[in-house]
């Protein structure tokens, strides 16, 4: 196979349509999240010369993409607890109204399932750090969704504290971000919200949510909790700021 070539969208425009979740890596119910549906499309349109393109021999293999937003005024001087929600928003909004940014936030790192294990991922957030300091922003931050959960009732806090005998995290995008120089800051406690009835949780998992209480579902990194009496379930995801000062 020939050697896999990492562009800027800004110069593979041709292969924006293809991205999204190309290889169903994210579990159906993320997809509901109602800030990416309306937001996350803006991204690929307004800061293609910091998303990226991996493709092998004419085939897509990785995408990514991050946005820049302004941070340390008097208004954003915390990482914010709404984590991947809140960032895409004010990448957006500063965006909108001309604020000068800063900073950038990585939003999504996603690679054809065949091709991990290989070294893509660290490749693809190497370039995703050269492509925003070319903008000349000082840091990259990251709301890592640490994907190696599967302990949907132990507190992310703790999770993502864990190490192996190394030191290295234990959760593997975790680790991908610290091996690259990156410092895990904080977690953040409401990073995505899916809220939805409970005929729509069952089409999209299976499960028969017939009952109020804690739901347990696969690829959730906490428990679903069900409200049969008002025909509701809520997810609400925490994911872990990383800093990678560029």
């Amino acid at each position: 196979m020939s050697e896999i070539v990492i562009t800027t969208l800004a110069e593979r425009p041709d292969v924006a349509e293809y991205l999204g979740n190309n290889w169903k890596v994210w579990p159906r119910f993320m997809l509901e999240d109602l800030v990416a549906a309306a937001l996350i499309g803006q991204v690929t349109q307004n800061f293609a010369d910091q998303c990226l393109v991996a493709t092998q021999d004419g085939e897509l293999v990785a995408h990514a993409r991050s946005i820049p937003f302004a941070f340390g005024s008097d208004d954003r001087t915390e990482l914010p607890s709404r984590g991947w929600d809140q960032v895409l928003q004010w990448g957006i909004e500063d965006h909108r109204r001309g604020r000068e940014a800063n900073v950038s936030s990585a939003l999504e790192i996603m690679i054809k399932p065949t091709h991990l294990g290989g070294g893509l991922s660290y490749k693809m957030l190497g370039a995703m750090r050269d492509a925003v300091k070319a903008k000349g922003h000082r840091a990259l931050y990251a709301p890592v969704r640490p994907n190696g959960k599967a302990d949907a009732h132990l507190p992310m806090s703790q999770y993502a504290a864990l190490t192996r005998d190394d030191g290295l995290p234990v959760d593997p995008w975790l680790r991908v971000h610290v091996r690259a120089g990156g410092k895990i800051i904080k977690v953040a406690p409401t990073s995505m919200v899916v809220t939805a009835s409970l005929a729509e949780w069952r089409e999209w998992t299976g499960l028969p949510f017939d009952s109020t209480g804690d739901v347990v579902v696969p690829g959730a990194l906490v428990p679903v909790v069900a409200d049969v009496d008002h025909d509701r379930a809520s997810y609400v995801e925490p994911n872990v700021w990383v800093r990678h000062d560029v």
